[in-house]
């Protein structure tokens, strides 16, 4: 029987056994009803017209209890029900004397079955169906229309009136058997409400629509160190800290208003006395509708102390990580200022010393002395300019004047600026730009100095004889360009900490290449001001590729980049500098 109970009952063991009861009971009316035909066929013989209708009726309980278990419409079954019924009274009571007929008796069973469905509306329904019934046999009678009564035995009345009173009391009983099953249920559900509540380590609150409480659990006790009918009325607002009031009562209203889970943070004093310590405590509340007093909230508080104590401990450590950020970026840059003066001088009176504008000197040695002091002070300023270009990246100061910046003569102005260094080192340089390519719209000096970085680092991890190429293509609408080396790689290990200030792959001090570990992190900074991406992918003897997506001018009609590019001849040209 159990399969039969429609999905949406069985959630509810008391709907689904009141779905079970009624499935049960029109199955057993129906049954037997079919189970009587026989018996009539072998005794009386073939039934009259009225004697087939009356079966049919009979029988109606089973499509009933089909539309329930398909439907699991329970009010709406027992409108059904008492519908058939009270058909079947009245064709009954039609054939059988009208409305002196004692069949009549089971119309007073229609609305009292009806009552089983707890829905006011079916009973009612019921009852309405039973005085239109009535109504039909005795306009039938005053039009004189009734049909022939049939002979009937004089144990009719009694057997037909007996029966409607013992299904009356079966139905009183099946009420109050409902009744106790359903006070049984909300006692349970109490007990069980009580002993979540009492047991809980958080506190549990029930409030009316003005916030105040009507119940509190024993878990006060642990949470604000009194009794819970303390905090009965206004004692839990009372115990809110002033200034969180506001908050509290805000969260308790919204709860009420828009049916969902609110939750709210406030401070709550805690001891028998009003000058008690505050505690931080976290309050989740949500609607609900108690069968008692309707619909009302219930709040589960928490002490969040702990949770608020490390929030302000990592706020107040961020805070100080910013401020030595801070304080580092300043310092960065206010050094780099105060050296750059003396190095300009440095570099500068070296430079005419190497070029022996006052008179050659006496000693070769001399002059490879004065090369030294201005190779080795232009290096160190390149190293202060980077730091305070980084510094002012970092503090968000470094500012950039975009305008459409065409990618090839970008390009061709870093490559040359690096001639120098590439043929120094017996490097190939090949040079691959896809025709049409729109202006990045980046800042001209920036962009030059992202290209010249990468192009440094190339160089310097590329052993001679290797291969550096400068590639660019258009994506989406942005434009990619590439440097790729064949050099020395990098482990993947180092991929995730290239980028940051002063890192290095390779940080010790005996390292074979030079470096502060700026250059990289200087082009990430300045990719991410233009809005762009940086990407690289590297291993270990494979030689490394790295990307820099920069936002593009809008494309051009194809006639007009053929117009554009006409200077481009080649979709790649490899240039050797040797």
């Amino acid at each position: 029987m159990d399969g039969l109970v429609h999905g949406s009952a069985t959630g509810d063991t008391l709907v689904a056994g009141r779905h079970r009861a009624f499935i049960a009971a029109h199955l057993a009316a129906g049954l037997a009803a079919l189970m009587a035909m026989p018996l009539w066929l072998a005794f009386a013989g073939l039934p009259s017209p009225a004697v087939a209708v009356a079966f049919l009726w009979l029988v109606t309980p089973l499509p009933i209890a089909a539309f329930l278990s398909r439907t699991g419409r329970y009010a709406d079954a027992h409108l059904l029900s008492a519908l058939s019924l009270t058909g079947l009274v009245g064709w009954i009571a039609a054939f059988t004397g009208g409305l002196a007929s004692p069949a009549l008796a089971w119309l007073a069973v229609v609305p009292a079955e009806a009552a089983l469905s707890g829905s006011r509306r079916v009973v009612v329904s019921a009852a309405a169906l039973a005085a239109a019934a009535l109504g039909a046999l005795w306009a039938l009678a005053l039009a004189g229309v009734s049909p022939v009564p049939f002979a009937l035995s004089p144990l009719f009345a009694p057997a037909v009136i007996g029966s409607a009173v013992l299904y009356a009391v079966l139905i009183a009983i099946r009420i109050e058997t409902v009744h106790n099953e359903a006070r049984l249920a909300a006692r349970l559900g109490d007990t069980r409400y009580r002993l979540l509540a009492d047991n809980a380590t958080d506190l549990i609150t029930r409030h009316t629509a003005n916030g105040d409480v009507g119940f509190a659990s024993p878990a006060a006790r642990a949470l604000v160190g009194c009794p819970p009918a303390d905090l009965v009325g206004q004692g839990l607002f009372h115990r809110v800290h002033i200034a969180d009031r506001p908050a509290f009562l805000r969260a308790l209203s919204e709860a009420d208003r828009t049916g969902e889970a609110i939750t709210a943070e406030f401070r709550l004093r805690s001891g028998a006395g009003d000058t008690g310590p505050y505690l931080w405590a976290e309050m989740r509340c949500r609607p609900v509708i108690d069968p008692a007093s309707g619909r009302t909230v219930v709040a589960v508080t928490r002490d969040v102390s702990s949770r608020k104590a490390q929030e302000t401990a990592f706020a107040e450590a961020c805070s100080a990580a910013e401020q030595a950020n801070r304080a580092k970026s300043q310092f960065l840059a206010n050094m780099s200022h105060e050296l750059r003066t003396p190095l300009n001088a440095i570099i500068g009176f070296s430079d005419i010393l190497e070029q022996q504008l006052f008179g050659r000197f006496e000693f070769e040695r001399h002059h490879d002395y004065a090369r030294l002091i201005r190779s080795s002070g232009e290096h160190l300023l390149d190293v202060v300019n980077t730091i305070l270009d980084m510094s002012k990246i970092e503090a968000g100061r470094f500012e950039i004047h975009v305008e459409p910046v065409p990618v090839a003569g970008l390009v061709d102005s870093a490559i040359e600026m690096m001639s120098h260094q590439i043929a120094s080192r017996q490097l190939k340089l090949v040079r691959r730009l896809e025709p049409g390519l729109p202006a990045v719209i980046a800042d001209r000096r920036a962009c030059k100095q992202i290209l010249l970085n990468l192009l440094s680092n190339a160089v310097k991890f590329t052993e001679a004889g290797g291969t550096i190429t400068v590639a660019s293509r258009q994506t989406g609408s942005g434009v990619i360009i590439e440097v790729i080396d064949t050099g020395i790689g990098i482990a993947p290990e180092d991929l995730p900490r290239l980028g940051t200030p002063f890192v290095q792959a390779d940080a010790d001090i005996n390292r074979r290449y030079e470096g502060t570990g700026l250059g990289l992190s200087v082009v990430k900074g300045l990719v991410h001001l233009h809005g762009g991406s940086l990407a690289i992918d590297s291993a270990p003897g494979r030689g490394t590729t790295i990307s820099v997506t920069l936002p593009a001018e809008r494309a051009k009609p194809a006639a007009e980049r053929r117009v554009a590019d006409r200077d481009a001849v080649a979709f790649e040209r490899e240039r050797r500098i040797a």
